[in-house]
């Protein structure tokens, strides 16, 4: 006796735009700001505030939110990897503010210990990366090597490694910016205008 075919179940969240481009482009604008001082492109005193604003509502709130739709979307990575960073920029900016300036001369190894938290995270997360496109792996291993680079330089009190983190934070907010647009390029056009590098066949 013949199988009877299965009918089609529609996608509920079929509906649901896709909150990925907003993820990234709130992680990239962030990090790019923050890189460009890393990095001695800007040293004039004081500036380095203006990171602040943006890691609270774009890289911090906006980026939150859309982990928390991808979790409607029930996508394990989006969400694990948006709210966590999210909650990165959230966190360094109350940190910024209210706890290191309290540090004195200690504030170096506290700020390598929590930078180095973040290196781990996001170096196991290049293993997941490596199953969504090249787009957003690029990012997680030059996030991953932005984080160990200013560990190093900010624990070991040494500038020269600290610049070269910041050099590497461009790069990676280049690649979110890059993959954000693709995504919101894409996805208006209903064709592939940027590709995103797929590293393995899609799922059935």
């Amino acid at each position: 006796v013949g199988t009877q075919p299965q009918a089609q179940v529609a996608d509920p969240t079929a509906y649901i735009a896709d909150p990925g481009p907003l993820g990234l482009a709130g992680f990239a604008m962030t990090t790019f700001v923050l890189s460009v001082f890393n990095a001695g492109l800007i040293t004039t005193s004081g500036l380095v505030a203006v990171v602040l604003p943006l890691a609270l509502f774009y890289g911090g709130l906006a980026q939150f939110v859309a982990g928390l739709w991808e979790f409607r979307k029930g996508n394990t990575f989006g969400a694990l990897a948006f709210c966590s960073f999210g909650a990165f920029w959230l966190s360094f900016a109350a940190y910024a503010k209210y706890v290191e300036p309290g540090l004195g001369g200690n504030a170096h190894t506290a700020t390598g210990i929590y930078l180095l938290g973040w290196a781990i995270f996001t170096g196991y997360m290049c293993i997941a990366a490596a199953r969504v496109n090249g787009a957003v792996l690029g990012v997680f291993v030059f996030l991953t090597l932005t984080f160990v680079a200013l560990t190093i330089g900010i624990w070991s009190q040494t500038p020269a490694i600290t610049k070269l983190g910041g050099w590497l934070g461009l790069i990676t907010a280049a690649l979110a910016w890059y993959a954000s647009c693709a995504g919101v390029a894409n996805a208006t056009w209903k064709r592939t205008l940027l590709p995103v590098f797929p590293l393995a066949p899609a799922q059935r």
